[in-house]
């Protein structure tokens, strides 16, 4: 049965896990559409493009 030949620290198996118990991206609700987005993204609503509750391209295609 295969065994490693030196012990692995606890701190190199820790920042392995680092990862598995990350938290959920937080979402946001846009005040002017109403659509669910991430933070800090632009988002699609109707073929128009919104960033900060503003309109910043009019018929963008994603």
């Amino acid at each position: 049965m295969a065994h490693p030949k030196r012990k692995i620290s606890t701190t190199r198996r820790d920042k392995r896990r680092s990862h598995d118990f990350s938290t959920p991206r937080q979402l946001s609700v846009d005040s002017q559409t109403g659509e669910t987005h991430l933070f800090h993204r632009a988002h699609v609503h109707e073929g128009n493009l919104f960033y900060k509750g503003k309109m910043i391209v009019e018929g963008y295609s994603s």
